[in-house]
């Protein structure tokens, strides 16, 4: 009888356990998902309730046969993927693949990498968990349903390639929304009056213009600034009242998901992406010196519950290494919030133990940085409140009053061990405005001097991959899995940039939402999706049917997709309006999308021609952008001997006679072996060049090697940056036919592989 199996989900965790477990158990990994729906087809069975097709991964074969191998004739399968929804998939595909008369299939849960944790978990397996797995297969399924047919359309209507996504979609709204308002907002003027101010102890300070006979003061010109500042000219200064209290601050929870994202961009400039593998690395384990072990719990979480254990240790270590005033008397527990699901503790290291100066040396510098935040937010949690004296003065100038206000640090408290980023503002903040000095309640001050200082309101700021996850997780869009891949997808997908730390969206971001708005307005409502999240959250507590929901979901989108379908408006042919009139023909300019992005043509095409590029200004407001025409170096017209420029068309550039209108002669910029990459590398052996566009003598496009004339490859096809399951090819070529509409093909002869275009989507996740 083979010995028992235990099945992880990343070969990385193999060597982990396997030096917890020693030789009772075999294990072995899943390397990820072995099954998913199949990328040629929706693979939902809408009519016989919503039933998914399950396929085996392309690659996944020889993983599922060395799972079978390592089974063997054992009785007992211990199924360890990851303890979420994605890693309860898993186990139930993996118990699926492995099933066999007499075989037993037990699901543990390894919240934290450590040998009394694996321990546990295994003498105390528990029963797949089939609502678990229901809310991860909703949600995938919501997923593909909305990928697979809503982007179909936009193919149609806007350009080949382009996808819509449940919950990326609402991600670029509220970027496209954010920069809307910014091109809305319209300044205001409003000036502040400081004085500077010296009492009989030093140091001196500054106090700023608050009230007017009690009131507040609104400043909202240089006039009535300058008619204040006359006031105040020769006015006794007195300190009419000062208050002070001390504040005490408590510490921020350990780390959720998204607060450990949050807090890696702004105080370690990572990107969430980045936040998620460094923490995935940590979590699945380092070898310190001989020994490998998982340094922090399960990192995809937000409950902020911690283990009285992992209290208690961090207790002893405060104790020794701040004494007693710093340590609680009893453990500190954070409430989660709302229906907060409560699998895991918050992220916090498995070991107090582990300090991280004592192990740096087996730390690369990323892992060491995101590992010391996570185990110093963690032991501030356990530690004492700060306490912060707050003084504030308030000084009378005839009817005007100023205030100023300092404060100073009584007992540091957990601030001696760790500063959040906002606790590093605030201390930044307070250290600005200064020390106060000692004064007393009637005390004549001496004025310095007094500056009036002209300021403007200012637009809401653009998100930032921090104020983006926030922004998702208040409004409850997606879960801790999720935020990293929804940030990489909105960018990956063409719709934003992020351009100095913030996103902005571009031309085709503001087309598509305005598109989905318009048509889909459920898709991309911000309450709709996060009832959406609520209901799949419900379905794992057994709250909420999943075949109910999906029919809901499914009766209002099926009728939204047949009026998109016949009424969207097409950028391809109509366009969207843009109120502007054509510099030649004085009819309506509209926006269209071509291959290299959105652009104004007349609506008068054919019979007018003119077409320009685009931009917005600061308002929004659309702006021409006139072709630059430079000379071909080299290029002369055949037909009159003149000179030819570049001149930019509604397909990209190419060359024109510059004897215009008297010789209208143009041709392809692409050709001499020129042309536009298509990011496919030249396949002939030997060839170092890449693929590129380009065009006959008689205007047909074709594909060929930019190496031309020492590579003479071509093809008539284009060809896609992909490699063919099935023979190997390092190509597909791009096909399209009235019966098959557009596929993907191997271009080997004798290999008959072909296949749809995937709808791009975003696999979600299924949170914690």
């Amino acid at each position: 009888m083979s010995k028992p199996l235990v099945i992880v989900e990343s070969p990385t965790k193999v060597k982990t356990i396997k030096k917890y477990l020693g030789d009772q158990y075999n294990v072995a990994s899943t390397v990820g998902h072995i099954k998913d729906l199949p990328q040629k087809e929706i693979g939902i069975d809408i009519q016989n309730d919503f039933a998914p097709k399950y396929v085996t991964i392309p690659g996944k074969q020889k993983v599922i046969k060395a799972l079978r191998d390592a089974a063997g004739d054992a009785s007992d399968i211990y199924l360890a993927p990851d303890p979420d929804r994605e890693g309860e998939a898993i186990a139930w595909h993996t118990a699926d693949v492995l099933k066999k008369k007499g075989r037993q299939f037990h699901r543990v849960l390894f919240h934290e990498l450590t040998k009394k944790a694996v321990s546990e978990a295994l003498d105390s397996p528990e029963q797949l968990n089939e609502n678990r797995y229901k809310a991860q297969q909703t949600r995938r399924i919501l997923d593909r349903l909305v990928g697979y047919q809503i982007s179909p359309i936009l193919w149609k209507k806007v350009k080949y390639g382009l996808s819509a996504g449940r919950v990326q979609s609402v991600a670029v709204r509220m970027i496209c929304e954010r920069e809307r308002a910014i091109f809305a907002f319209e300044p205001q003027e409003y000036w502040s009056i400081t004085a500077r101010l010296e009492g009989g102890q030093p140091p001196a300070f500054d106090a700023k213009l608050v009230k007017k006979d009690g009131r507040k003061i609104s400043i909202p010109d240089e006039n009535t600034a300058t008619a204040i500042h006359g006031e105040l000219a020769g006015t006794d200064w007195t300190v009419e009242k000062i208050v002070r209290k001390t504040v005490r601050r408590r510490p921020y929870p350990p780390f959720t998901t998204s607060k450990l994202q949050q807090e890696a961009i702004r105080k370690l400039r990572f990107s969430a992406k980045k936040t998620m593998t460094v923490a995935q690395q940590l979590y699945e384990g380092i070898d310190l010196g001989g020994e490998t072990v998982g340094l922090i719990t399960y990192m995809r979480t937000d409950s902020t519950r911690i283990s009285a254990e992992a209290a208690e240790e961090a207790k002893n270590l405060i104790l020794a290494r701040y004494g007693k005033d710093y340590a609680l008397n009893k453990p500190r527990f954070f409430a989660n919030k709302n229906r907060t699901q409560d699998a895991h503790e918050a992220i916090r290291p498995t070991s107090v133990n582990h300090e991280p100066e004592k192990i740096a040396r087996y730390l690369s510098a990323d892992q060491l940085s995101l590992y010391r935040i996570i185990w110093q937010r963690f032991v501030a949690s356990q530690m004492a409140e700060a306490l912060i004296d707050q003084k504030t003065l308030s000084i009378a100038a005839g009817s005007y009053l100023f205030t100023a206000s300092g404060s100073t640090v009584k007992f540091p408290g957990f601030l001696a061990m760790y500063q959040s980023a906002d606790d590093a503002i605030n201390a930044e903040e307070e250290k600005a405005k200064g020390r106060l000095p000692e004064l007393a309640e009637k005390e004549v001050l001496r004025l310095l001097s007094l500056e009036p200082k002209q300021h403007f309101t200012q637009p809401p700021p653009r998100f930032t991959e921090a104020t983006l996850v926030k922004e998702l997780e208040e409004n409850g869009i997606g879960r801790p899995s999720t935020y990293a891949a929804i940030l990489s997808t909105i960018r990956e997908k063409g719709y934003v940039d992020l351009l100095k730390g913030v996103f902005r969206p571009n031309e085709l971001g503001f087309i598509i939402t305005d598109l989905l708005i318009h048509n889909f307005p459920d898709i991309v409502d911000v309450d709709f999706t996060a009832r959406l999240e609520n209901d799949l959250d419900r379905v794992e507590s057994a709250e909420v049917n999943a075949k109910q929901l999906l029919e809901k979901f499914y009766e209002v989108f099926e009728n939204r997709l047949l009026v998109a379908a016949d009424e969207m408006l097409s950028v391809k042919g109509v366009g969207l309006p843009t109120g502007m009139k054509c510099p030649e023909c004085i009819r309506e300019l509209r926006i269209k999308v071509g291959k290299n992005g959105p652009f104004l043509a007349c609506e008068g095409y054919p019979e007018c021609m003119y077409s320009r590029n685009y931009e917005r200004d600061d308002k929004g407001n659309i702006r021409l952008v006139e072709p630059v025409q430079e000379l071909a170096e080299g290029e002369t017209c055949e037909k009159c001997g003149r000179d030819m420029i570049v001149k930019q068309g509604r397909y990209g550039d190419f060359l024109a006679c510059s004897g215009y209108p008297e010789c209208k002669n143009t041709r392809s910029v692409h050709g001499g072996g020129r042309g536009e990459p298509v990011g496919v590398l030249c396949p002939e052996e030997g060839c170092t060049g890449e693929v590129v566009e380009k065009r006959s003598r008689r205007g047909k496009v074709f594909y060929g090697c930019n190496r031309y004339p020492d590579c003479t490859f071509a093809l008539w096809d284009r060809p896609v940056n992909r490699s063919c399951p099935d023979c190997g090819a390092p190509y597909l070529i791009e096909k399209e036919t009235k019966k098959e509409g557009r596929l993907l093909r191997c271009a080997t002869r004798g290999c008959g592989y072909k296949q749809a275009p995937e709808a791009a989507e975003v696999d979600e996740g299924a949170g914690s």
